[in-house]
């Protein structure tokens, strides 16, 4: 978390550094909080080792047996802190590795959301680009695994998929170092406001229940208005996601000292 934000989202990067914490990730000598996500396979750990080298460690979540990496590197005078999440298809929480990636992004708001994704498998890795799209506005693609892509003769435009998404498009590859100097340009473009993202959203338009979502988030962005993905939790809560009823019903996900609101959504 950068101690250069602006005085209004002081509170809400305190509350996040304070989330982070509580996860497990200490941020008080880093400047940027990075989490690297993606579907298993995509080489993603390729990438976070060419990123941190020897600057790494591994643990386990709080009160989980899942593994968890993390690293740090130095980038145009700024120090950063990458952590690895569990390689998921999704944020539905339907698996403990789902569970894990879900929280840290939707709780821990890091800086910046790296995803993943496989350019020989575009149509399965784009599932989850767009849910963490909803999630965050704060998102670069890194569009690995491209010298595998060239040898089955398979061509992607880049610059037209960024267009279509909102966000950094970078080509690369990560055994070979491909494309990673062009990655931290983009990261550090996004980090520090010098690039605005615009991420595509999907519109919810089936009758009824569109018009309940309307409701939740008016009152989610009431009584939580530091809440960034308030639409995407009011979905969770239709859809009838327990962990995301119960931290919202405790006042934990707007980072709020106030209690039950699962009352007033009734």
């Amino acid at each position: 978390m950068s101690d250069a934000c602006p005085p209004s989202a002081c509170d809400g990067c305190r509350a996040a550094r304070g989330e982070l914490e509580r996860l497990g990730i200490s941020v008080a000598r880093w400047d940027y909080v990075v989490a690297l996500a993606g579907n298993p396979n995509t080489g993603k750990s390729t990438l976070f080792n060419r990123l941190t080298g020897l600057r790494q460690h591994t643990g386990n979540w709080p009160g989980k047996t899942i593994a968890r990496a993390e690293g740090g590197f130095g980038y145009g005078g700024s120090r950063y802190k990458l952590v690895d999440l569990p390689g998921t298809y999704s944020l539905r929480s339907a698996s403990p590795d789902e569970t894990v990636a879900r929280e840290f992004l939707l709780f821990g708001r890091p800086d910046l959301t790296v995803v993943v994704a496989d350019a020989t498998s575009l149509e399965r890795n784009l599932n989850l680009t767009l849910q963490i799209l909803q999630v965050t506005d704060r998102v670069v693609m890194a569009l690995n695994l491209m010298d595998e892509a060239r040898a089955h003769g398979i061509l992607i435009d880049a610059r037209r998929m960024a267009g279509d998404l909102g966000i950094p498009v970078v080509p690369c590859a990560a055994r070979s170092g491909e494309g990673v100097e062009d990655l931290l340009v983009e990261m550090e473009a996004v980090v520090t406001n010098r690039t605005t993202t615009r991420p595509y959203r999907l519109k919810l338009d089936v009758p009824g229940v569109a018009a309940a979502m309307e409701q939740l988030v008016a009152k989610l962005e009431k009584r939580f208005p530091q809440l960034p993905n308030a639409e995407w939790i009011a979905l969770r809560l239709l859809e009838g996601d327990r962990a995301v009823a119960a931290k919202v019903a405790d006042g934990s996900i707007g980072f709020s000292q106030t209690n039950s609101l699962a009352p007033n959504l009734a």
